[in-house]
């Protein structure tokens, strides 16, 4: 008997431990799922959303939604209002600005030393990132070109082998791509001018044209 009772301790474990990640993998989906109708204009800047209301939307409890909220809420996306639900915030021109040039400071020096010192043959592993990001903005979806985008970006950063950057660039990159200023939404032209930048980067450096490489790096964040 004392055998059989601690045979199921694992089994209770193992339980616990799938719940957790179901539980997570819900909370993932809603929180991607409000960051596409972030990007499709669908939650308004300004306008208060209850999480009752938001999980009825998409098929779930409010709990995932709360937690998903909160974490937009780190991001700078969402204000928490106790007993009423959470704000959409509204990014300001200005600081859109500011966070273009910072990731500006941290990227464009990163990259240009990467231009400088990866061998042209190992380009070839961020022909994915840019292609996908070409597809999306060529399909003109504004949220999975937001994922495609920051891969990119990812991608190429990588390279420098360094995690922590990887973590700094990545929340700097999704803070400035919403909620954008006013009724503006990105526009299907914006995203394919985008990736085009993408791929005249990617282009050159598999070449082992530095110099035009370095010239289209600074100008696609002097764009940014």
């Amino acid at each position: 008997m004392r055998d059989t009772a601690r045979a199921r301790v694992p089994e209770q474990q193992d339980r616990k431990q799938d719940r957790k990640v179901v539980r997570h993998s819900v909370r993932g989906q809603v929180l991607d799922a409000l960051r596409a109708a972030l990007l499709a204009g669908e939650l308004e800047p300004g306008e208060i959303y209850s999480g009752p209301a938001l999980g009825e939307r998409f098929g779930v409890s409010a709990t995932p939604v709360r937690e998903a909220m909160q974490q937009l809420a780190l991001e700078g996306v969402v204000e928490c209002l106790p007993n009423r639900g959470f704000r959409v915030l509204t990014r300001t021109p200005g600081e859109l600005a500011e966070l273009a040039e910072v990731r500006a400071l941290l990227e464009v020096p990163v990259m240009l030393r990467l231009a400088r010192t990866v061998p042209a043959g190992a380009w070839a592993a961020v022909v994915p990132a840019a292609a996908e990001a070409e597809a999306a903005a060529a399909a003109g979806d504004a949220a999975r070109y937001a994922d495609a985008d920051r891969a990119f970006h990812r991608a190429v950063l990588g390279l420098a082998g360094n995690a922590q950057l990887l973590l700094v660039a990545e929340d700097l990159h999704r803070r400035s791509q919403w909620p954008l200023p006013g009724p503006r939404r990105v526009r299907r032209a914006e995203l394919v001018a985008d990736a085009a930048e993408h791929c005249a980067v990617v282009a050159a450096l598999s070449l082992g044209d530095v110099g035009v490489a370095e010239s289209l790096i600074r100008a696609h964040f002097g764009s940014a």
